[in-house]
C-alpha cells in the first residue's frame, strides 16, 4: 500500500545525492581492484566519446583543449547528481522507485562497461556492487529521516495525536511548535504516525559522505597504481647508447649469506618521505629545468627516451644508515646523463646547487659540481633491466654516484631549479642535516650475523664495502682486537659500486668480536671514531659479536 510522504522534498533530494555518492564511491573502490577502466563513470564517458559526432569533438577540443576529458567527466557526474536527486525525491513515496532508478543507472553502467573491447563479466562488478551499496544507503537514510511517532516526538516537541492530526499549538507558526521546532508527522499504513527527524538524517548523511569519500580516494589510489603498473609493463626500454661495462669475472663471490653484487629490485632498500607512493603517469610527466639558466626547458618522458641513454652500475646508500646497516644497495641503472641536459640549458657561472622537487613535493639540494664532473649522474628510467619500480621513482628519478640519497636521489622528479646553496634550502637542511652529503667510506660484515653461533674451525667472514666515487682499495678484518688481516676482494667494474670481500678465519671455541675497516683508492682508511647518522652520515668500524661452539 502506498504510504504518505514522509520527508520534505529537499531531504529526499539530499538522500538521493548521498546515496548516489555512496554508489559511485563504492564502485570506484571496487574498480580500483578490478581495473580503473571498469569504473562506470569512465565507461559511460568513453561510450559518449565513441558516440559523439566529429563536429562536437572538434568543438570540445577547440574550446577546452587538454581539459576536454575533464569537462566530459564533470558533465557525466553533474547529470548523475541530478538523476540521483530525482531518485531520492521519488523514493519518499515508494522505496521501489529508488531501487528502480538505481537499477536503471546500473543497467546503463553495465552496458557501457561490457561494450568496451575485451570486456569480461567481472568488469560489471564495480557497477553492480555500487548499485547495491547505493540502494542500501538510500533505504537506510530514508529510515533515519522518518521515525515512527509515539505520541511524544521528543523533548520540547509537540505530541502527535493517534489520528495523525497536529495539535493547535503545533499549527501556531509554520515550522515552529508552541515549545520547539516542529517535526511534521504523517501516517503509516498501519495507522501509526511517522515523524521527520532532521538531526538523524543529517548525521546519516555525514556518514554516507564519509563512505563515499573514502571509497573514492582509496579506489583512485588502487586504480592509479594499476594504471601505472600497466604503463610500466607496456614500456619498451630503448637500448643504451653507452652500455655498462661487462662485469668482470669474480665480481660476485657467490657466498651464501653475502649481499649479492647486484641487489634485486624487490630487495633494494626504500627510504623516502612519501606516505603514499606517487602514481605518476609517464604520458603526463614533465621535467621542468629553470632558475640560473639561459634557456629554461620542459622535457617530456618521450623526449627523455629519445636521448642517448647511459647504463651504469651505481651503489646508493641512505644517510640514515647506521654503521653496518641495511640501507645500501647496488643496481644497474639506465638513464640520461644529467650533465648533458644541463649543458643544453646553459648553467650560469654563479650557480652551485640543483634544487630538485619530487611529484609529492619533497625537495633535495645536489651540489652542481658533483653532477658535472664526469661521473654517471643520471636521470634514471630503468633499474636492473626493467622500468623503475613505482616505489623507486617511476617514471624518472635521479641517481648520483658518491652522494647520500637525501641530497641526490630524488624519486618521481618533476622539477629542477638551478640555484645556490646560499639562496635555497632543501627539505632536510632546515631539519638539521648537512646541506652537502658526500658518502663516507664504509664496510659491513654480512656474515657471520651478530649473535650467531658457529662451529669451530674454518669460518668465512664476508661482507661489502663502498667508497663512491673513489673506490675501495683494501678491506681488513681483525678478531678480538688483534692484528689486522687483509681480506680477499672481489672485482668491480668501476669506483661507483660496493665491493665484496671475504676472509677465512680459523675459529676457536668461545665468544669473539670481529671488526672490519676499508681503505679507499686514495689511501684513506675509514675512521674508528663512532658518529651517528646525523648530520652527515655515520662513522665507525662495524663490529660483530658471536659465539664459536
Amino acid at each position: 500500500m502506498q504510504r504518505n510522504v514522509v520527508v520534505p522534498v529537499w531531504a529526499g533530494a539530499l538522500v538521493g545525492l548521498v546515496a548516489g555518492g555512496v554508489a559511485l564511491g563504492v564502485a570506484e573502490l571496487v574498480a580500483g581492484l578490478v581495473g580503473p577502466e571498469t569504473f562506470p563513470v569512465v565507461a559511460v564517458g568513453d561510450a559518449f566519446v565513441d558516440l559523439t559526432p566529429a563536429w562536437l569533438k572538434e568543438f570540445a577540443i577547440e574550446n577546452f583543449g587538454e581539459n576536454d576529458k575533464t569537462v566530459l567527466v564533470g558533465g557525466v557526474l553533474a547529470v548523475l547528481a541530478l538523476i540521483a536527486a530525482v531518485i531520492g525525491v521519488l523514493a519518499r513515496r515508494r522505496p521501489g522507485y529508488g531501487w528502480a532508478g538505481l537499477g536503471l543507472f546500473g543497467v546503463v553502467g553495465v552496458l557501457a562497461v561490457l561494450t568496451r573491447p575485451g570486456a569480461g563479466v567481472v568488469d560489471a562488478l564495480p557497477t553492480a556492487v555500487g548499485v547495491l551499496a547505493g540502494g542500501w544507503a538510500l533505504g537506510r537514510l530514508m529510515r533515519r529521516a522518518a521515525v515512527p511517532g509515539t505520541g511524544d516526538t521528543g523533548p520540547g516537541r509537540p505530541a502527535v495525536p493517534s489520528g495523525g492530526e497536529t495539535t493547535p499549538e503545533s499549527r501556531a507558526v509554520p515550522g515552529e511548535g508552541a515549545t520547539g521546532p516542529e517535526r511534521p508527522a504523517v501516517m503509516r499504513a498501519g495507522g501509526e504516525p511517522y515523524a521527520f527527524d532532521r538531526r538523524r538524517l543529517l548525521t546519516g548523511v555525514a556518514g554516507g559522505v564519509a563512505v563515499a569519500g573514502v571509497g573514492a580516494v582509496v579506489g583512485q589510489m588502487l586504480g592509479g597504481r594499476k594504471m601505472i603498473d600497466a604503463a610500466r609493463t607496456r614500456l619498451a626500454l630503448p637500448a643504451p647508447a653507452y652500455p655498462a661495462k661487462p662485469l668482470p669475472a669474480g665480481a660476485d663471490l657467490r657466498i651464501n649469506g653475502l649481499s649479492p653484487f647486484i641487489t634485486k629490485n624487490r630487495d633494494f632498500y626504500r627510504v623516502d618521505t612519501a606516505l603514499i607512493v606517487p602514481q605518476v603517469d609517464p604520458r603526463q610527466w614533465k621535467l621542468r629545468i629553470h632558475g640560473l639558466v639561459d634557456r629554461p626547458v620542459e622535457i617530456t618522458y618521450d623526449d627523455l627516451l629519445r636521448r642517448p641513454l647511459t647504463e651504469s652500475y651505481v651503489t646508493l646508500t641512505c644517510v640514515s644508515n647506521e654503521v653496518g646497516g641495511p640501507y645500501a644497495g647496488n643496481a644497474r641503472w639506465l638513464g640520461v646523463r644529467m650533465a648533458d641536459v644541463l649543458r643544453e640549458v646553459g648553467i650560469r657561472s654563479d650557480a652551485d646547487m640543483l634544487l630538485s622537487t619530487s611529484a609529492d613535493g619533497f625537495t633535495c639540494g645536489t651540489p652542481l659540481d658533483v653532477v658535472t664532473d664526469g661521473r654517471d649522474a643520471l636521470f634514471a628510467i630503468a633499474m636492473n633491466g626493467e622500468a623503475l619500480p613505482v616505489e623507486h621513482g617511476f617514471p624518472v628519478r635521479q641517481v648520483v654516484p658518491g652522494l647520500y640519497g637525501y641530497v641526490s636521489a630524488t624519486k618521481w622528479v618533476t622539477d629542477i631549479k638551478v640555484t645556490r646553496f646560499d639562496q635555497d634550502e632543501a627539505y632536510w637542511t632546515p631539519r638539521g642535516w648537512a646541506a652537502k652529503g658526500p658518502i663516507k667510506t664504509q664496510s659491513r660484515i654480512d656474515l657471520p650475523r651478530p649473535g650467531a653461533s658457529v662451529p669451530a674451525g674454518r669460518t668465512t667472514v664476508a661482507g661489502v664495502a663502498w667508497a663512491q666515487h673513489t673506490g675501495v682499495d683494501a678491506v681488513e678484518v681483525r678478531v678480538d682486537r688483534g692484528e689486522w688481516r687483509q681480506a680477499r676482494l672481489a672485482q668491480v667494474p668501476g669506483p661507483d659500486t660496493w665491493r665484496q670481500w671475504s676472509y677465512d678465519w680459523d675459529a676457536s671455541p668461545g665468544k669473539h668480536t670481529i671488526q672490519v675497516r676499508a681503505t679507499d683508492a686514495h689511501g684513506r682508511t675509514q675512521t674508528e671514531q663512532q658518529a651517528p647518522p646525523a648530520p652527515d652520515g655515520a662513522t665507525g668500524w662495524h663490529t660483530v659479536e658471536l659465539t664459536v661452539t
